[in-house]
Parts: C-alpha cells; sequence; structure tokens
C-alpha cells in the first residue's frame, strides 16, 4: 500500500472507533484491518495505538501521523479538485457587480457573448455605482474602476484607463482655456459625486510637480451620462474616464484641456475572492474578460480603440 493510501485508512479507522467497524465499512474481516494496522506500525517503526479487546487510543505518534496526515490529506484533495475544476464545464450561477456606466457599455455586452460562449452558466449583472462587498453580499466577480480591493480580493486588471478634463468647443471660446491648475477656480466646472471621494477637489501631477484645486460649479450628478450630457452641452469643463469621453474627443465634440498635466488614474479591474479553489464557472468568465480586454491593456491605447 502507498502512504496516501495508508493515510486514508488509518483516518478512517480514526473515524469509526474500532477495527470491527472500520472492517464492516471498508467490507473487509476484522483481522484484515489489524493485519493492515500491523503492517503500517511495521513500515513507520513505530506504534499508533494502544490497542485493547473493548477500544483503541492513539499514542503520541499517532496523534501526530493522524493530525499531520489529515493536513496532507486535505492539501492533496484542494489539488485534485483544483485540477478537475479546469475541466470542468462551468455551469451555474455567477453574480456580477460593475458600475453603472462602463457596466452598460462594455461589461453588459462582454456579458452577452459570455452566455453564448458558456450556456450552462445563468449571470446576474448588478449595476451600481455605490460600492459592493464581494464576501459579504455573495457576488462572484466585480468590474471596478480606481482603487485596489482589500487583501480578501484577487484583481486582474482588465484595461488601462486615464481620467481627463474636457469642455465643449463652444465653452472654451467664451470662457477661455485654463493654461494652469489653478485657473481652474475660475471656470465652471461639472462634478460626478461618486463613492466617498471628496467632492470638489481634483489632483493634478505634472512630473515632480502636484497640486490639488478646490473647483466651483452649478452642475453635479451620481450619474455619469448626464455630466457627460451637460459638457456636450457646454454648461463647463468635466472630469471623466477616457472611456467614456473617446468618441467625443476624436470627433472634437470636447476637447481635452491641461494635457501637460496628469490625474489619477482610473484603471479597470476585474476582482474575485481570493481562494484555493476556483469555481469552472467563475475561472471560465475571468479568463474571458482578460481575453476580450486584451487590446486595451496597454497604457495610451484608449483614445484610438475604446
Amino acid at each position: 500500500m502507498d502512504s496516501f493510501s495508508d493515510l486514508y485508512f488509518f483516518t478512517l479507522l480514526m473515524k469509526q472507533g474500532t477495527l470491527a467497524a472500520t472492517a464492516q465499512e471498508l467490507g473487509v474481516t476484522p483481522p484484515s484491518v489489524s493485519k493492515r494496522l500491523a503492517a503500517l506500525e511495521a513500515r513507520l517503526g513505530v506504534r499508533l495505538l494502544h490497542r485493547t479487546t473493548r477500544r483503541i487510543s492513539l499514542t503520541a505518534e499517532g496523534e501526530t501521523y493522524l493530525s499531520e496526515g489529515a493536513r496532507v490529506l486535505s492539501e492533496l484533495d484542494a489539488l485534485e479538485r483544483t485540477v478537475a475544476g479546469a475541466k470542468a464545464l462551468p455551469r451555474g450561477l455567477l453574480k456580477v457587480s460593475a458600475t453603472l456606466g462602463f457596466g452598460r457599455k462594455h461589461v453588459a455586452p462582454a456579458v452577452s457573448k459570455f452566455a453564448r460562449a458558456c450556456p450552462e452558466v445563468e449571470v446576474q449583472l448588478h449595476l451600481s455605482d455605490r460600492p459592493v462587498n464581494l464576501v459579504e453580499q455573495g457576488f462572484d466577480a466585480s468590474i471596478r474602476i480606481g482603487d485596489l480591493p482589500d487583501a480578501r480580493l484577487t484583481a486582474r486588471k482588465l484595461a488601462s484607463n486615464s481620467r481627463v478634463l474636457c469642455a465643449a468647443p463652444a465653452y472654451l471660446r467664451r470662457a477661455g482655456e485654463p493654461a494652469k491648475p489653478r485657473d481652474l477656480q475660475q471656470h465652471r466646472c461639472i462634478f460626478i459625486r461618486e463613492s466617498d471621494e471628496t467632492f470638489g477637489a481634483w489632483h493634478l501631477r505634472s512630473g515632480s510637480r502636484q497640486e490639488s484645486v478646490k473647483v466651483r460649479g452649478p452642475l453635479s450628478s451620481n450619474d455619469g451620462d448626464c455630466a457627460l450630457s451637460w459638457a456636450l452641452d457646454g454648461h463647463g469643463i468635466l472630469m471623466r474616464s477616457e472611456w467614456d469621453l473617446a468618441p467625443y474627443l476624436r470627433s472634437g465634440r470636447l476637447r481635452p484641456v491641461l494635457t501637460d498635466w496628469k490625474l489619477p488614474p482610473a484603471d479597470i479591474y476585474l476582482v474575485f475572492p481570493t481562494k484555493a479553489n476556483l469555481s469552472a464557472k467563475t475561472r471560465a468568465f475571468v479568463d474571458f474578460m482578460v481575453e476580450r480586454f486584451a487590446p486595451y491593456r496597454e497604457t495610451g491605447a484608449q483614445r484610438s480603440s475604446w
């Protein structure tokens, strides 16, 4: 018998509590169980059990063999389930969360294609700009923009993404174009209220220089589409992710300003709970999304490809 087989045998013996019960579970005779136990002890060169006619109890060496053996068997079981999971057919309910704007424009179309590729998976897509707790709320995966998740989560980068300051040409003709960050204080700015970010403070960096500017404006919303429509109507300067602005920057309906300055990055991540054994459905979704967004992963590629 090999070592793993012996570990299984000894674990079963201690679970059943007697040689007779173990023999019944294995479908053999009690003398066969006794003989196998003796062969195991002979191979190890130690006594594992104290045996009487009525009961068995562990020796110190038996306690070590049982406790450490249980750990080894658990790791082996986890390894086998991981390997088997790579071949398992993705199926079952998959709960995914994403932000409203990016979720509508990019995640929903991706889910549509994923559903065709994995017809046994039922996807529930939850869109909200309020942060979700994957572990507590039972989500299998989430698409997040900006800050990385906590240590209980694994993150895969889907796309590089920049934030851009921009305005409609008509607004810039009326109000002029800011030449430096402080000039923003003299402009009408459009705000998107998101999460718990400091409202009305924009942080810019150029090389080693950093500036935080408190800006003002008459219009704000928690919905990015509303804010974007106001910028297109010429109401002021908007800070928005490049994935949302790209077609308007290409067409000229919006013009970037302060292009020598950078805003905090807003890279897009797919996050999921860190687990030793990732389910086949979650693994399939992660692999699908990483492959689908591969063209957007390189920094600076967005304006021509989003």
